[in-house]
């Protein structure tokens, strides 16, 4: 079968054939009918040195993935051949504390033999292929009614990591709030769409680009600025001079974080989802008094439970550009100048 792999490190992925997989005992395969293409893939792609993480090479990225299942290993129950099924893709070891949570995205046998840090896509093979084999059946997620896959997949991570960080806030984001959401790409417009869909927020969407600025219009923001020298005090004016009760900075750099910093309310969150790499020089009185200054990483099974069903009922849609498996290559050079708006999804 044809698949999208990366080669070596800092190098553009390949289109290349490999066998078909089949499923061991508790093993499943799924035919993929969506893959999503993160922000996150071009880091992999061109930025990681070898050695810096502990993945082997050759693996076919692809960490966003839906579909059908296929393939039922010896001693799988409770699914079907044929079932529609999000797959979560941060596959921990099962055992931890974390992972009996379904907090596999924070296993703390990570990177200890035999479990590899990573998950779907991530070291190990995901889902730019026809073909998806999935380690254990409960990774798998039936999808809801009225969901395809090829909206599923997107709702996976660039669904599932806004509504995780999200979430953490819900109790500051009653009637008479404001959030933030800086950078409106794959996550940044389901983030707005997840506010609005989960708390009383007024949401306030930054991004430099005009085009972004109008999907964030588009899909429920009540605001939309271009950030500039005085965007901190733009949001406080919006936000009744007080700041934002939760910044969701989907970019991370550090004029993002700065920029976050300046826009919070005393007491808020301040919430890096992006891995653009930036810092922020922490001080007494580099902060308002006592925000709270996070990182969070994908989210958790439950979640993914949740958010599937938000988008099940069309509370929740991700923008998509489909693109053919054969051109996957090329979507993500689309990605990384900046052409796609909201979520490409790779569709074999």
């Amino acid at each position: 079968m044809r698949a999208l792999r990366l080669t070596a490190w800092k190098s553009d992925p390949e289109m290349m054939e490999v066998p078909e997989p089949h499923p061991g005992p508790g093993e499943v395969v799924v035919r993929i009918g969506g893959a999503g293409a993160c922000h996150s893939d071009l880091h992999l792609l061109h930025e990681f040195e070898p050695g810096l993480l502990p993945w082997e090479l050759p693996f076919t990225l692809g960490h966003e993935n839906a579909g059908w299942v296929a393939e039922l290993g010896e001693g799988v129950h409770g699914f079907e051949i044929g079932q529609p099924v999000a797959v979560y893709g941060a596959w921990g070891c099962g055992a931890c504390p974390r992972c009996l949570q379904g907090l596999e995205n924070y296993c703390e046998n990570q990177g200890e033999a035999p479990v590899i840090a990573g998950g779907s896509g991530l070291g190990l093979d995901g889902g730019m292929a026809e073909y998806l084999l999935v380690p254990a059946a409960r990774h798998l997620v039936p999808l809801p009614d009225g969901l395809t896959p090829v909206h599923a997949a997107s709702l996976t991570d660039a669904g599932l990591t806004p509504y995780h960080a999200i979430r953490r806030s819900w109790p500051k984001l009653m009637p008479g709030s404001s959030a933030v959401v800086i950078g409106v790409g794959g996550l940044g417009h389901l983030a707005i769409q997840i506010l609005k869909a989960t708390t009383a927020a007024q949401v306030i969407a930054i991004d430099p680009r005009a085009e972004a600025r109008q999907l964030a219009l588009r899909v429920g923001a009540d605001h939309a600025l271009d950030p500039g020298p005085t965007t901190g005090l733009e949001v406080r004016d919006l936000a009744s001079g007080r700041g934002a009760d939760a910044v969701f900075d989907f970019v991370g750099s550090d004029a993002t974080i700065a920029l976050g910093a300046m826009s919070a309310r005393q007491m808020g969150d301040l919430t890096i989802v992006g891995l653009a790499g930036g810092t922020f020089p922490l001080s007494f009185f580099g902060v308002p008094y006592e925000v709270s200054i996070q990182t969070t990483y994908w989210g958790s099974r439950p979640e993914l439970v949740e958010v599937l069903d938000l988008g099940a009922r069309g509370l929740v849609r991700p923008t998509i550009t489909e693109v053919p498996l054969d051109e996957a290559a090329d979507g993500y050079r689309r990605l990384a100048a900046g052409q796609i708006e909201g979520r490409l999804v790779v569709v074999p």
